[in-house]
């Protein structure tokens, strides 16, 4: 069972939130358009395969994602995102990674500039900070359960490990067979993600935690961001001062 992935567990938290479900549509809406263009078979279309799951997982009505869908495979009105990846750093050195999905590149690239230099951050160039990151699958489930049976679950459902804190980890082409694989298994999916964590975590104290909070609330509230992703260590004691 592998180590405690805080900056996840931060993330989750807050995005259990009524007012962030309407923007996570906005989000998803786009990675069902991208997803859409390399085929609308989700059989075989892993990416496609897992916005619909994570679709589904915000409630998204099936009239939206047949919609999105369309959209991304030529029918209907004509969009085209580009994905972004931008890099910055925050309070304490923090290293920031910012994915991004954008029908106006200058836009995005101007907006995120402006998010960080105005909110303790700074861009950084590309490959400055990604290469503190690896990509894994993320799965979490909902309700209280065992953590021997979920360890067991998940790794008969072709999972890699399962972290301290529930969290299942798999390879990023395997999270969505492996969520099914779950809900058969009579589980329900709380989320599931394609996600990067932070290979090396950097201790911050209360000032820099709450600068670093706020600047990654502002960076997704921005409806081209998709993710945001930090490699800050919080320790709990510092979050429930912050809570507070």
């Amino acid at each position: 069972m592998s180590g405690h992935n805080k900056w996840s567990t931060i993330k989750h938290k807050k995005a259990k939130t009524d007012a962030a479900r309407s923007q996570s549509w906005t989000k998803v809406v786009r990675e069902l358009i991208v997803a859409a263009q390399a085929g609308t078979d989700p059989e075989f279309n892993a990416a496609l395969r897992l916005a619909i799951q994570r679709a589904k997982a915000c409630n998204m009505p099936k009239d939206n994602i047949e919609r999105a869908i369309k959209r991304g495979s030529g029918e209907g009105e004509q969009v085209h995102y580009d994905q972004i990846v931008y890099e910055g750093r925050g309070a304490g050195g923090v290293a920031i990674l910012i994915e991004t999905l954008t029908d106006n590149k200058n836009r995005t690239v101007a907006n995120v500039r402006s998010m960080l230099s105005k909110n303790g951050g700074q861009m950084g160039e590309a490959g400055s900070c990604a290469w503190q990151f690896k990509t894994v699958g993320q799965i979490t489930l909902e309700g209280d359960n065992d953590a021997d049976e979920v360890m067991m679950a998940a790794l008969d459902a072709g999972a890699e490990d399962v972290n301290e804190d529930g969290t299942i980890l798999t390879a990023p082409s395997e999270v969505a067979a492996v969520s099914q694989k779950l809900e058969e298994a009579g589980y329900k999916i709380d989320t599931m993600e394609i996600a990067r964590v932070a290979t090396t975590l950097v201790s911050v104290d209360e000032k820099a935690a709450a600068s670093l909070l706020k600047l990654c609330g502002i960076l997704e509230d921005d409806d081209d961001v998709q993710n945001v992703y930090t490699n800050a260590d919080i320790s709990d004691e510092i979050m429930e001062k912050l809570d507070a």
